[in-house]
């Protein structure tokens, strides 16, 4: 199982010259605490960048700062910590580890942008891998005396 088989491919993103109250409220009409900022050219979307709700509450907010006068760029995490459509689970856990984030844009060999997972994602993956695991030790018993009848 690779990162490109479980991210969300439908990625919210904006530009880095956006101010962070349109940021926002893409954040809001979309649902989510996260964009990937990103460069487009030629339609290709590279990740440049991370804003979280949470970057909002701690630059803006708590600062008291206007969100119409500052611009995504100024806020944004950048570089991106990223993993390839092709990097296993492991790689992805221990990448947002390494560097303190709990999602991840996912690209593809270009570099070009192709989904993002979380930790969300990573632990429904894992859950699913225990449980078929656990399966495994419930049927043996079964097999067993199917095999000896």
């Amino acid at each position: 199982m690779n990162t490109g088989s479980i991210c969300t491919r439908d990625v919210a993103v904006c530009e880095r010259q956006a101010t962070v109250l349109e940021a926002a409220e893409l954040m809001r009409a979309q649902h989510v605490g996260d964009l990937v900022v990103v460069e487009t050219s030629g339609g290709r979307r590279v990740p440049v960048g991370m804003l979280t709700d949470r970057d909002i509450v701690l630059a803006i907010v708590a600062k008291q700062a206007n969100p119409e006068k500052i611009f995504v760029n100024d806020v944004m995490s950048s570089p991106p910590a990223l993993v390839d459509e092709g990097d296993d689970l492991w790689l992805a856990a221990s990448r947002m580890r390494l560097h303190g984030v709990r999602r991840l844009p996912v690209v593809d060999a270009a570099g070009v942008l192709a989904g993002i997972v979380s930790l969300d994602d990573l632990f429904q993956a894992v859950s699913g891998l225990l449980s078929e695991l656990c399966l495994v030790t419930g049927r043996q018993p079964h097999i067993e005396q199917e095999n000896r009848a």
